[in-house]
């Protein structure tokens, strides 16, 4: 049967899923993807120049191969997985989905093509329309970053293909890994950065008088708020529910929040749209 169809038996509960094999199989799938888009990113013969996803376009190649490893690794779980590189589910398949895997193989599309290396893999667990466990992979730092809800949050650094749960909460440090800076810090977008976002971050200079801005990429940016590196990361801008849903289970077992600018409400998944609206990673609201 095709993973991407298959519809998990909804009489498990959540602690089930969080506590067995499958999430070791999320962190494993995003650590190999990792690998394989690496090679692409090494290759010196890699034309970077091609921005656009044309088919011979190493960002395509990368794209395709990350997601191949991840379903791979993940229909083994017996979830649908929902992907940026498969995208096209009709809604009618996938109204009724209650607890699926939602992926993005390569988040930060501008940084892997500038090659600043703020590029990841994001793997999420979504249950009821809610991210209940996250994992996300920076290939060339070897960083990973994993949530559940209800659990805690942490971070790794150097972590092979074999990491489990148990091996990462031993290894690596417990999120929010430090204090927030004295210092009033937002996170903005590297390449996205536009007026809304410029008036929200001038509207917290007149509040809190200096601010210091962190620019970065990909779902580092939730990241940073999720380790108390930043107060908040505002995103007036679109994004897709796959660049947001595992960097908001992880800022939600760190304790933080993933809110509407509208109604301050949790952002929610697997909706008709999965286009996001506006949205605040913050630890305020």
């Amino acid at each position: 049967m095709n993973p991407l169809n298959q519809i998990h038996n909804s009489s498990f509960n959540s602690s089930f899923i969080i506590h067995n094999s499958s999430l070791n199989s999320a962190l494993s799938a995003t650590i190999l993807a990792g690998r394989e888009i690496l090679k692409i990113y090494q290759d010196p013969t890699a034309d970077f120049s091609i921005e656009k996803k044309a088919d011979n376009s190493p960002l395509t190649i990368a794209d395709k191969a990350a997601h191949q490893v991840i379903v791979e690794i993940l229909q083994s779980t017996g979830l649908p997985i929902l992907s940026e590189e498969g995208k096209d589910i009709p809604w009618e398949d996938r109204k009724n989905w209650h607890r699926f895997w939602l992926v993005d193989p390569l988040d930060g599309t501008k940084e892997f093509i500038k090659r600043n290396g703020e590029f990841t893999v994001n793997i999420a667990l979504i249950e009821d329309h809610k991210p209940i466990a996250g994992v996300i992979y920076v290939p060339v730092t070897k960083t990973l970053y994993a949530g559940m809800v209800g659990e805690g949050a942490w971070k790794g650094e150097g972590m092979d293909e074999t990491v489990t749960f148990e091996t990462l909460k031993s290894q690596g440090q417990s999120l929010p890994s430090e204090t927030l800076p004295e210092t009033y810090t937002l996170v903005g977008s590297r390449s996205h950065m536009n007026k809304d976002t410029e008036e929200y971050m001038a509207a917290r200079r007149k509040e809190h008088g200096t601010v210091n801005i962190i620019a970065k990429g990909s779902s580092l940016k939730i990241c940073l708020v999720a380790e108390n590196a930043a107060h908040e990361y505002p995103r007036f801008g679109p994004t897709m529910e796959w660049d947001t849903a595992a960097g908001h289970a992880i800022a939600s077992a760190a304790g933080k929040r993933v809110v509407r600018v509208d109604s301050h409400e949790e952002l929610r998944y697997n909706k008709r749209e999965l286009l996001n609206p506006y949205f605040v990673v913050t630890g305020n609201w």
